[in-house]
């Protein structure tokens, strides 16, 4: 998710009871939920380092734990001269709720992130959220700005009544927004099951996927995969039909030296190990040929030019003559 989503994430864990933990609680759970968000640093080695690390260390369970301990760390040493020094095991505590929160929730979304890592390769990613979802920040700004509301309208009361008015309205924040998630992933999942009820041109998927592209969670962006084709089509789950002939086919490019000398390329392969709806497209030039391979789960709502490709160059032999990674204007100049 987008940083201020996960900044109100923080401030509202805090303020659900966190700070009863320890002195400092609000800038230790800011501190240890925003972390993780370091890996867009990544960008500056370009979009291969961009592709290694994003995602990867900061935000598997290795990197969580980590960012908790330095964060509580730096607390507490720089409080050791304080009159109520910050103790490092309250401070780690709150550290890791804030950073597990940070995962958890990017979890949600369809980039994915390695839990396992450096352990295993494997991404995570159960597609129910979009980078930025409005409900989620419009409950979380709820939850953290109405107890100042009430204090304006009720000055009198007292510092008790304020810090539970806060305390409960940050815990139904986090609630609500837990309830939304799940709501959203039950959905996605009968988002799934229309698609996997039909056959499109014929034949059975082989692959699919269905992914938020709306702030409603009633309509959903779905891929297909066939053996000759892939596809893309809107899947309502509810208030519309669903349509499978008003799918956007793209063929599949014929088998050819090009795309198979391009697919073997560092680049390719390393794309092809973070891609889950691959797709391809071969054309020929007077140089020799043009190979461009996507990922389908980018290429929903995204405007020309914000696209992840790997981009392949060879010559009329199927010899490589230039390949890079290509992330449009995703990534800082």
């Amino acid at each position: 998710m987008e940083p201020f989503t996960h900044l109100l994430l923080s401030v509202a864990a805090a303020r659900a009871g966190l700070d009863r933990l320890t002195r400092l609680a609000l800038p230790i759970a800011i501190v240890a939920g925003l972390a993780a968000d370091l890996d867009w640093l990544a960008a500056l080695a370009g979009p291969r380092g961009f592709l290694v690390w994003h995602r990867t260390a900061t935000h598997s369970l290795v990197g969580t734990v980590a960012i908790a301990l330095l964060a509580a760390t730096i607390f507490a040493f720089a409080t050791r001269k304080h009159a109520a020094p910050v103790q490092f095991l309250p401070a780690f505590i709150v550290g890791l709720f804030a950073a597990s929160l940070h995962v958890a929730f990017d979890v949600t979304q369809s980039y994915g992130v390695k839990l396992l890592w450096p352990f295993n390769e494997r991404w995570f990613a159960i597609d129910s959220l979009s980078g930025f979802d409005m409900w989620i920040m419009f409950l979380l700004l709820l939850g953290i700005l109405l107890p100042m509301l009430f204090h304006l309208v009720s000055e009198e009361i007292g510092e008790q009544k304020k810090s539970r008015s806060a305390m409960t309205c940050a815990l139904l924040a986090l609630f609500f927004a837990c309830i939304y998630t799940g709501g959203r992933y039950i959905l996605h999942m009968r988002a799934l099951d229309v698609l996997n009820s039909r056959l499109y041109r014929g034949q059975t998927p082989s692959a699919l996927g269905a992914f938020p592209d709306s702030p409603s969670p009633f309509h959903w962006a779905g891929v297909v995969v066939t053996e000759d084709a892939w596809l893309r089509v809107d899947v309502p789950v509810a208030f519309a039909p669903f349509d499978p002939f008003s799918a956007k086919v793209y063929f599949r490019p014929p088998p050819s030296a090009a795309l198979t000398a391009a697919r073997a390329t560092p680049t390719a392969t390393l794309f092809l190990s973070f891609a889950r709806f691959p797709r391809a497209t071969v054309e020929q030039n007077d140089g020799g040929y043009h190979v461009e391979i996507s990922d389908m789960r980018f290429e929903i709502g995204a405007p020309a030019g914000k696209s992840m490709t790997a981009v392949i160059d060879l010559d009329p032999q199927a010899r490589v003559l230039h390949e890079e990674l290509d992330f449009g204007d995703l990534l800082p100049r």
